[in-house]
């Protein structure tokens, strides 16, 4: 049994590693304005989106890996499409009612992060889209530029996870924030939190 749930662990991490990288190319490759950051400081964006895809199961994993090379195969970036979704450049790419469901279970994890981790959270994106603007972007409209990439067998699964999560207690952003800060060193989110100025 030990060894069964080695392999899965590293098939997980392999999945993961395999998103990231196919991931990292697509986002190097969207068009931009100008240079960003981000783009000068990949092993930033790796830890970031590792930690999100911490909660997601294998099944989840291995089918948004799918929608990656699909993509791929037919010529398309779907961090493009994020990004262009996100600036409301192009209209709405897929209207899969998972995705309002997906959002509203976040955006509740979200809120409850930003009043409970104040301190460290301070840097957050702001929570709803009516607070977008020319120089930020909020948490659901990022999320669904992103959801909205996502083919619809990996939007079931992953609706599925976070009802999983949901009826377990547990809080999604909590979680993946909880990876975050452990791979920068903390032992806790309490620990970050206290030691955020």
């Amino acid at each position: 049994m030990a060894s069964g749930q080695g392999t899965g662990v590293n098939e997980e991490r392999e999945l993961l590693d395999k998103i990231v990288e196919h991931e990292l190319d697509m986002f190097l490759s969207v068009p931009a304005d100008g240079e960003y950051s981000c783009r000068q400081h990949p092993e930033s964006f790796r830890l970031h989106r590792r930690a999100q895809f911490s909660v997601w199961s294998r099944e989840t994993l291995a089918s948004y890996l799918r929608d990656l090379l699909r993509a791929e195969a037919e010529g398309t970036n779907l961090m493009t499409i994020k990004y262009a979704r996100m600036g409301n450049i192009i209209p709405r790419f897929n209207n899969n009612p998972l995705i309002e469901a997906i959002l509203a279970i976040q955006r509740r994890w979200q809120r409850e992060m930003l009043a409970r981790y104040p301190r460290l959270m301070r840097g957050a994106r702001p929570l709803n889209s009516q607070e977008d603007s020319d120089s930020t972007t909020s948490f659901e409209t990022y999320l669904r530029g992103e959801l909205e990439s996502y083919s619809d067998d990996t939007l079931l699964l992953l609706h599925r996870d976070m009802q999983n999560l949901d009826s377990r207690g547990l809080n999604g952003s909590e979680l993946v924030y909880g990876h975050l800060v452990k791979e920068m060193g903390y032992s806790s989110i309490e620990e970050a939190e206290g030691r955020t100025p």
